[in-house]
Parts: structure tokens; C-alpha cells; sequence
């Protein structure tokens, strides 16, 4: 007796849709952001705020130090060294507060 047909159909009707149906559970389980990949975004995200904070005082320290080193870092000419100086410190006093970079999440 041959079993090919029943094997056929038993494929098709049974196995598929199972197995359809377990990823499209799968996917549904997945389709949200889980408590710890938020968490980790918080994390991420404090660390860059930090970061972005270490690297402006590091700048502000390397300006005090040498008024010049934007425009040397950025292959300037002496004369618009100046300009850069006064405008990079006004900008640095008032984009750091005014634009502080956010994440937009739901909780």
C-alpha cells in the first residue's frame, strides 16, 4: 500500500499551517521593544550624554589653552582663526544647553 498520498496531504494540511502559525506567533512576541532592550537604550543613552559632556570640556580646556586649534585642526588661515574663536566659544556656551540631543521613547 502506498502511503505517498496521506503523507501529501498530511504535509499540507497539518505541518504547513503549524508552521505558519509558530512564526507568526513568534513575530508577534517580537514585534514590540522588550523592558531590557529599553533599559539598554537608557543606558546607551546616558553614557552619550556623558560623553558629549567630557568632550566639550575637553574642548573648552584645549581652547583655553590654545585660542587657535580649530582652525589649525581645520587647515584655516591665521585671519579667520580669530573669527572661528569668538564664534566656536558663543556657540559652545549656547548650543550646549539650548540643544542637548534627545531620545523620544514611550514608556
Amino acid at each position: 500500500m502506498d502511503f505517498t498520498p496521506i503523507a501529501v496531504c498530511g504535509m499540507l494540511f497539518v505541518a504547513l499551517p503549524a508552521i505558519i502559525l509558530n512564526y507568526m506567533t513568534q513575530w508577534r512576541k517580537a514585534k514590540g521593544i522588550t523592558i531590557e532592550d529599553e533599559n539598554l537604550l537608557d543606558d546607551l543613552h546616558e553614557t552619550a550624554r556623558r560623553l558629549d559632556s567630557r568632550l566639550e570640556s575637553i574642548e573648552r580646556i584645549i581652547a583655553a589653552d590654545n585660542p587657535g586649534w580649530k582652525g589649525e585642526a581645520l587647515g584655516r588661515s591665521g585671519g579667520d582663526r580669530f573669527l572661528d574663536d569668538a564664534r566656536s566659544t558663543d556657540r559652545i556656551t549656547d548650543q550646549a544647553v539650548a540643544t542637548e540631543p534627545r531620545l523620544a521613547y514611550r514608556r
